[in-house]
This record gives structure tokens, C-alpha cells and sequence, in this order.
């Protein structure tokens, strides 16, 4: 089992269901220590992207899906892996049913800091509402500041 934690875009099923379809969602959490931000210029995606970054004092919510061999690439794809945008990074997820579980994500290989796009972030948000995050996370979200010249 290769449990993947998503935080961005890919916490919405329905996503995840067409870009990994052998690899379903497993269970919701939250990486302890982590922090949600921001990272990187503008760019064709029109701002800066989700990243997660070590705070003790923060948590992040993901949803944890069980990725089949066969989905790994794909899934490493769209995060622009091949191209150096993201890494893979070992983390440790606590879900309320199973504890404490091993998983990877995504990090941005860019500096922290910049704004994302005002589409970017309702789409995140609307990823977190329907991966089932509680609602002053989506809310928090949604209140996050975006990019001016995105308005």
C-alpha cells in the first residue's frame, strides 16, 4: 500500500478519480507540524502554488488515498515532478480511525512566499469542502489572502 496525502487540488475525489482511478480515497487526516502556504512567482498557473512548509504549531488537512503502482506516475505527473516543480517528501499523516500513517506528498521546489490566484485558491477550497475538511479550514482558506492583480 502507497498512501499518498494531497493537500492541494488533488483533495477533491472526483479529481483524483480521473487522473488516478485505480487509486482510491482511503481516509482524511491531518499532517501535524505542517503549514499550509504559498510558494513560488507568477507564473501560467497565474500565481503562486501550494506548498506545505514545517511549523510545529500548525496542521494541515489532506485526504489519504491509497495509490496503486500503476497510478504513481500520473500522479507524480501533474504534480510537475519530472519537470523539478514539486518532490516527493516521506510524511506522517494521523487519521482518527488508523492512528498515525506513512505517506508522500508533494513539496514545491521554489521559495515561500507570493500570492496565489484568486481562481487557485476556490479551487483548493472547494477541494478541502469536498474531501470533507471541517468547515473553519475551508473557511480559513477562503479568507486567505490572493493575488491583486488576479481580481
Amino acid at each position: 500500500m502507497s498512501i499518498y496525502a494531497a493537500y492541494g487540488t488533488n483533495l477533491d475525489p472526483e479529481y483524483m478519480a480521473e487522473h488516478a482511478p485505480r487509486s482510491p480515497l482511503w481516509a482524511t487526516g491531518w499532517l501535524e507540524g505542517w503549514r499550509l502556504t504559498f510558494g513560488g512567482g507568477p507564473g501560467p498557473w497565474g500565481g503562486a502554488l501550494a506548498t506545505i512548509v514545517e511549523d510545529s504549531s500548525a496542521s494541515v488537512f489532506v485526504a489519504l488515498y491509497d495509490v496503486a503502482e500503476c497510478d504513481e506516475a500520473h500522479v507524480d505527473g501533474c504534480a510537475g515532478t519530472a519537470f523539478g516543480l514539486y518532490s516527493r517528501l516521506r510524511v506522517r499523516a494521523a487519521t482518527l480511525l488508523e492512528g498515525e500513517v506513512a505517506a508522500w506528498t508533494h513539496v514545491l521546489n521554489d521559495y515561500e512566499g507570493g500570492l496565489p490566484s484568486a481562481l487557485y485558491l476556490g479551487l483548493l477550497a472547494d477541494a478541502a469542502e469536498k474531501a470533507g475538511a471541517p468547515p473553519f479550514y475551508v473557511e480559513a482558506l477562503r479568507a486567505r489572502p490572493c493575488d491583486p492583480a488576479d481580481r
